[in-house]
């Protein structure tokens, strides 16, 4: 028998994959069982909330890009504050990266720790990364080789796919894979069926760069664009050789957005992603380390192109790369501080801003922030649009409402942000996840379609 309705959301403005329209959202069970005109009479029985005048109902957004760091780095983020900043930022789901964690997630009983300290933290739904590292007696080492039965069982643990790095990680413990590696993490994921997404910055070409010194400007020539440029073509004939989905990681020059969309004009299995920082600041005016990123955050008008090649389909996801690091590690000049940018719960006030200020719709928005991520994490089934059979996580925004930043009231771990005393549209007003107020231990740890959430 089907579960009775317990809720239904009422909104003159629903984003749903159709377009925003009136809608009444009918949730049971945690679900989605109906999508139906705005003024149907609702269900015995059910609770009716209706969305102010002023306010938008949109799908909780999907973040396929956080660093969570516990445990093991706990002291720099963890599951409780990632978690609390996602739900106060509209993010009902988001997906934990396989580093800055120790131990790092290369192998099942790395997973099963990192599942065992979140279970009972969490206030979304998170699902998990593995990683493609080169092992040497099941270890993370340089020298060693990617390991595909590794990577099959961790797919069989429930991860969503596998990062791999093409230049240094920043931490020791996630070394990244050579030419030969690559091809065998490629073909392993395509053979399992699951993503690689990659950092894809080119190591030969940054090594040929000069050296980051204190200043933003020395920090920048040491990132070129020729690095991210080379290293897509080099995964876009990786992709074409192996039929792996490959997912580039936050692509901050404009050329390699305009190399993806080349390259999926010809078939080639390959997608990316931007992230806030790189559509919202830019090198003439970055000041703040809490700015620094790897690759960076460049000039004004690579911005702008960066925009048209998210708006032309280029890029198809826009997600945080959630980094964050203690306030100590920022310090000092932009060669060595922690390049790391923390936007988690600001992700969908950033993107909106810049977004409606481009003429850009809130449809845009949801198909970057939530539909897009789900599809690449294997979550589309339950996550991602206002539509029956999905979770019923659900995001009230009020869109043209403007506040500044304040760092002191945000949710992550330590108040560093480079969006401090910023203007910007949209406030998120009420968040649903499966249709209840999102709380700290209400999150479920997620597997994708192939598998049920735990």
């Amino acid at each position: 028998m089907e579960p009775s309705p317990t809720l239904v959301v009422r909104a003159r403005r629903a984003v749903l994959p159709t377009g925003t329209a009136p809608a009444a959202v009918v949730v049971a069970d945690g679900r989605i069982t109906d999508v139906t005109d705005h003024d149907a009479p609702a269900p015995p029985g059910a609770a009716v909330v209706d969305v102010a005048a002023d306010e938008v109902l949109l799908p909780g957004l999907v973040d396929s890009h956080v660093h969570v760091d516990e445990p093991g780095r706990t002291e720099w983020e963890g599951f409780a504050t990632a978690t609390a900043a996602a739900a106060a930022g509209g993010v009902t789901t988001l997906v934990d990266m396989p580093l800055n964690s120790i131990p790092p997630t290369v192998d099942v009983d790395a997973l099963l720790v990192k599942r065992d300290v979140a279970r009972d933290q969490v206030a979304v739904d998170v699902a998990f990364w593995g990683g493609a590292v080169p092992l040497r007696d099941g270890v993370p080492d340089p020298d060693g080789a990617v390991d595909p039965d590794r990577m099959a069982a961790l797919v069989d643990a429930g991860v969503c796919g596998f990062k791999c790095f093409l230049t240094d990680s920043g931490v020791p413990e996630f070394p990244p894979v050579g030419h030969a590696d690559l091809e065998l993490a490629a073909r392993t994921c395509a053979e399992l069926d699951v993503p690689l997404v990659v950092h894809a910055e080119d190591d030969g070409v940054l090594g040929e760069a000069p050296a980051a010194g204190e200043d933003y400007r020395s920090f920048l020539a040491s990132r070129p664009p020729g690095a991210e440029t080379t290293a897509v073509l080099r995964l876009a004939a990786v992709a074409a050789r192996t039929g792996a989905r490959v997912h580039v990681l936050h692509v901050s020059a404009f050329e390699a957005a305009e190399e993806i969309g080349a390259a999926r004009a010809q078939g080639v299995p390959i997608t990316g992603e931007t992230c806030p920082h790189y559509l919202a600041l830019a090198s003439e005016t970055l000041t703040s380390t809490a700015g620094k990123c790897c690759p960076p955050v460049r000039s004004e008008s690579n911005r702008e192109l960066l925009w048209g090649a998210l708006g032309a389909g280029r890029l198809q996801a826009v997600v945080s790369d959630h980094s964050p690091c203690p306030p100590e590690l920022k310090d000092g000049g932009f060669g060595q501080a922690w390049g790391g940018v923390s936007s988690l719960e600001l992700a969908l006030r950033v993107v909106w801003s810049g977004a409606a200020a481009r003429g850009h719709t809130l449809d845009d928005v949801a198909a970057w922030m939530s539909a897009a991520p789900a599809a690449l994490a294997g979550l589309e089934g339950a996550k991602g649009a206002i539509a029956a059979g999905r979770d019923a996580d659900l995001v009230v925004l009020a869109p043209d409402e403007v506040d500044e930043v304040d760092p002191t009231v945000l949710h992550h771990r330590h108040p560093v942000t480079p969006y401090a005393g910023l203007a910007l549209r949209g406030a998120v007003r009420r968040v649903w996840l499966r249709g209840q107020d999102p709380v700290a231990g209400g999150g479920r740890l997620l597997t994708p379609e192939r598998k049920r959430a735990t």
